[in-house]
């Protein structure tokens, strides 16, 4: 026990930019739920079993539009694509994990994928609990933030235009974060370029899923000089 606590606390500070973020953005969609007649219950359940920022603002429109099941399934796949490729690349790393490997799926976010693929714990903590903590507590501030956004929904209006750039500036702290931490800044620069090129090619709302496509290609094929070069 005294030794998943010590994990625990080794856990926390990595997770406090993270904190920042879902705080706003978590408050942001409660506030949105909120605002369409929905209790504050809606949001814990929402954030607890659904847990997906993005495909939760989106569900917040499936709910007050026509029932179609077909077209929520094929706009949830195409909003969470990405965590395809963010799963084939921790297959090494969550082996082996067993109770804790289902929750590890279920709550690996982009957020927490990051830190997941970051964060260094010392040699002494147990790193399968060090990574389930990361996801517990992370997944905690979304459901405690939810709510609360949804409770103050419910007192108060709002003005949210803009909160949800709070999250653009937590992953580029975290990219910073890793470039410092990190001497091989190959795969930093495949990420970036290949976004970019991306981008330009496909536009705005469809370069995610070929950018993703596309590094994943790259490693592929530099695996072994980047591992090297590591």
């Amino acid at each position: 026990m005294q030794h998943k606590l010590k994990t625990l606390k080794c856990a926390f500070p990595y997770t406090l930019p993270v904190l920042t973020g879902y705080l706003f953005l978590g408050i942001a969609f409660g506030i949105l739920l909120s605002s369409k007649g929905y209790h504050f219950g809606w949001a814990l359940l929402m954030s607890t079993f659904i847990y997906a920022g993005s495909m939760q603002f989106v569900a917040v429109n499936l709910l007050i539009s026509a029932f179609n099941p077909l077209n929520a399934f094929l706009i949830a796949l195409v909003v969470n694509a990405r965590h395809i490729f963010y799963g084939i690349s921790l297959l090494k790393t969550y082996k082996g994990l067993g109770a804790l490997k289902p929750y590890l799926i279920f709550g690996l976010t982009d957020e927490t994928y990051s830190l997941i693929c970051s964060a260094r714990p010392p040699e002494d903590v147990d790193k399968r609990y060090f990574m389930f903590f990361i996801t517990l507590l992370n997944h905690s501030y979304w459901v405690i933030a939810s709510a609360i956004g949804a409770i103050l929904g419910a007192l108060f209006t709002f003005n949210t235009e803009g909160i949800d750039f709070v999250m653009t500036a937590l992953f580029v702290v975290i990219f910073i974060d890793q470039w410092k931490s990190q001497k091989n800044h190959i795969p930093a620069l495949i990420g970036v370029g290949t976004s970019v090129v991306c981008l330009l090619i496909f536009g705005p709302d469809k370069f995610i899923i070929p950018s993703m496509l596309c590094i994943l290609i790259s490693f592929a094929a530099l695996k072994d000089r980047i591992e090297r070069k590591a």
